[in-house]
């Protein structure tokens, strides 16, 4: 039995999993923490990991390995390889104006949308770019090397040999906002015109299925998969087919459908993303998942199950929560915070509120299928996944807010095992990953209910983040 193992390095932690490369069954696994804030030292990363595959029985039988994790992450290297200053994550929201001044300086979103696919938000790495020329010079000067999370931990795991060796893969490098997935290049002018004529160097962009070299630590000489980026090895773990849509609510909220179209969409709400076996993987992406159901229950004091049990009890009787908690990336609103209308004496119970919070997350994520279907891309069927996922009020009314059926597999932790997957497929040599079996899934239908989003979408856009007083 050959065993491959997989890494998602999120924002709030890292996870290894460790299966059998034929069948996929999990043999073992281990975690361990990531600190909070937007902003952190790289080392952290290889701290938790280490940590992580010393509680996963390590990984000294293991003949491949492949590294997922959260997509934007800035990480500046010297030309020692180096880290120059802590990685911005993507939910730093600083590079908000920088953002904006490089729409501006391109001559609109929609030349950006026609370059990459990609309009830049804060979340983007162009974006986080641009602020560090701006602000911090001196570190900008001394940048030979930008790559992303997942490719300063699977060059750190073959050895940090020099910056040359970096690699990234089409799926991660399609989330800079300096790479399009419509022709699998980088566009080095843009990343000039965020760094101010700078240009340190780019990781290689290597093939889906690529050996890339050999694991220096953990285990000596275990082959080496390329690795992606958090959506699209969720993807891949999940075998997404075109017309399949992937809703992850975690830290985030994720919808990202499997497709042969590059989206261009202007408004920069749908990314042109690539997926980890060649095809498209356009996605909406809000800064708001879980944490809403969190802050919610941390309001009313209650667990998550009682969370759950007041939504499934009380409908929202025109209680309406928009979930702008941490400001809000699509829409692009990254000073807006959030806000409840229609409060009135009868609404103001604990179990409105719940279900106003499972509604508003859900609400915003059906606003994002609908903007890939303005993109001309199939929705077939939904899959839902992430920590959220776990929540039967979600699990319930999301069939209802999305006017679809919603399939749930079984819970696991796909970002892992997706990379865990692609190192399957580069250890065989095939030209297609290995079908790991799939089929757990739960099924859950509903009468749809328009009127709840009708009533979100009549008080949305009253959530600008403008200053209420001057």
């Amino acid at each position: 039995m050959s065993l491959v193992a997989g890494i998602d390095s999120s924002t709030q932690s890292c996870k290894v999993v460790v299966r059998d490369a034929d069948s996929g069954a999990l043999v073992r696994e281990g975690r361990a923490a990531h600190p909070p804030g937007t902003e952190v030292h790289p080392d952290h990363w290889w701290a938790a990991l280490t940590a992580a595959v010393a509680a996963a029985g390590g990984l000294s039988d293991v003949a491949a390995v492949a590294v997922g994790a959260q997509q934007h992450g800035m990480v500046c290297l010297d030309d020692r390889g180096e880290v120059v200053r802590p990685a911005l994550l993507w939910n730093d929201t600083r590079s908000a104006a920088s953002a904006q001044a490089l729409v501006h300086d391109l001559g609109g979103a929609q030349a950006w949308a026609n370059a990459t696919g990609v309009v830049p938000l804060a979340a983007i790495t162009v974006s986080k770019l641009r602020w560090l020329a701006d602000h911090e010079p001196g570190n900008a000067d001394a940048t030979a090397a930008v790559c992303l999370p997942h490719d300063w931990l699977t060059w750190r795991i073959g050895g940090a040999p020099s910056i040359d060796a970096l690699v990234t893969d089409r799926g991660d490098a399609s989330g800079t906002g300096y790479f399009s997935a419509a022709d699998d290049s980088y566009h080095p002018e843009l990343l000039a015109l965020a760094l101010g004529d700078r240009k340190p160097l780019l990781p290689r962009v290597s093939g889906p299925s690529e050996a890339i070299g050999a694991t220096a630590v953990f285990g000596d000489g275990a082959v080496l998969g390329p690795g992606t980026g958090d959506n699209a090895a969720a993807a891949l773990a999940l075998d997404a087919r075109e017309g399949d849509v992937v809703v992850s609510i975690g830290t985030s909220g994720v919808v990202a459908a499997v497709s042969s179209i590059h989206a261009h969409d202007p408004s920069g709400e749908v990314a042109g993303f690539a997926d980890a076996t060649g095809r498209q993987l356009p996605l909406v992406c809000t800064l708001n998942g879980a944490p809403v159901l969190d802050a919610t229950a941390q309001l009313l004091g209650v667990d998550h199950h009682r969370l759950a049990e007041l939504a499934l009890n009380q409908a929202s009787d025109g209680l309406v929560l928009v979930p702008y908690l941490a400001g809000e990336r699509t829409p692009d609103r990254p000073n807006a915070s959030g806000a409840l209308h229609g409060l009135r004496p009868g609404t103001a119970t604990p179990g409105h509120l719940a279900r106003a919070a499972v509604e508003g997350l859900l609400c915003g994520l059906a606003d994002g299928i609908d903007r890939l279907r303005a993109q001309g891309i199939r929705t077939d069927r939904v899959l839902l996944v992430g920590g959220a996922a776990r929540s039967p009020a979600v699990c319930a009314l999301a069939p209802a807010i999305f006017g679809m059926p919603v399939n749930v597999p079984a819970p696991g932790e796909y970002v892992a095992d997706g990379a865990a997957r692609q190192a399957a497929w580069v250890l065989s040599g095939a030209p297609e990953p290995p079908r790991w079996d799939t089929s757990a899934v739960q099924r859950y239908e509903a009468d749809p209910m328009p009127g709840v989003r009708e009533r979100y979408a009549a008080v949305r856009d009253l959530t600008d983040g403008s200053p209420l007083l001057g």
